[in-house]
């Protein structure tokens, strides 16, 4: 019998906030590489019709014991654990949808995309390790680079201080996991068509605006960051730990 194919082939890969945008065009492109992949979101994700093996689990990447669970039970039923994306996220937009309050909606910010991504990559290195190494894929943004467009004005919004603190938890946690397997890199999207952005691309004269920041004259689409996310979780990316990918088509090339 002659070993299935695929760039992601006899890897188990877990991906948080799979339910949509990102994350599941991350479960769709590792699935179709044959990795075996482990759908994680709030809430139970949909996995029916997708390309297998998968399987999902319902998970509060806020919570430790949740999360550190839901791993556990990952490595003991497939084998191990090689590679995570911590795609969970949420924006200032729909962070909460009870409230106004600015400190409410800032710690909300700040819990699910840098604490979560924290408690994650924290309980999963175990495992990764002893699966023989693996990779971490974070997802930060470009607004963990530069601020937000003065078009949008919003100087109190949490998420680009939480994806700043990705990018810089990125690089330390690649340093002190390089000598043990475990390489640990983070994506840094422009403005991408998902729900994050809805509220913001369903307005056309905003949309147009955003479109209009991207020299590429567009926003990108969820499979152009899975495709980077897939690089660098192969082996193909094996020298490549601690970095920042920027895909937004020329925008912090200005």
């Amino acid at each position: 019998m002659t070993s299935p194919s695929g760039r992601l082939a006899g890897k188990v890969a877990m991906v948080t906030g799979a339910s949509s945008g990102i994350g599941k065009a991350c479960i769709e492109r590792f699935s179709a590489e044959n990795a075996t992949v482990i759908a994680v979101d709030i809430a139970k994700p949909v996995t029916e019709g997708l390309m297998g093996p998968l399987s999902s689990y319902a998970c509060d990447v806020t919570n430790s014991d949740s999360i550190k669970e839901v791993i556990n039970n990952i490595s003991s039923e497939y084998g191990g654990l090689h590679i995570v994306v911590n795609s969970a996220g949420v924006s200032a937009r729909n962070a909460l949808s009870d409230t106004t309050d600015i400190e409410r909606i800032w710690d909300r910010v700040i819990e699910v995309n840098l604490k979560g991504t924290f408690l994650t990559s924290m309980h999963s290195v175990p495992e990764i390790e002893k699966s023989g190494g693996g990779a971490i894929i974070n997802l930060a943004s470009t607004m963990g680079i530069v601020g937000y467009p003065t078009g949008l004005r919003n100087g109190y919004s949490a998420y680009p201080p939480s994806k700043g603190g990705v990018v810089q938890f990125t690089k330390t946690l690649a340093v002190d996991l390089a000598d043990r397997g475990i390489r640990v890199n983070c994506l840094c999207p422009g403005f991408v068509e998902t729900s994050l952005t809805e509220s913001l691309t369903s307005d056309n004269e905003t949309n147009n605006y955003l479109k209009g920041l991207h020299p590429m004259g567009r926003l990108g689409r969820p499979d152009e960051i899975a495709n980077a996310a897939l690089f660098l979780a192969s082996d193909e990316s094996s020298f490549i730990t601690g970095s920042s990918l920027v895909i937004d088509g020329g925008y912090t090339a200005q």
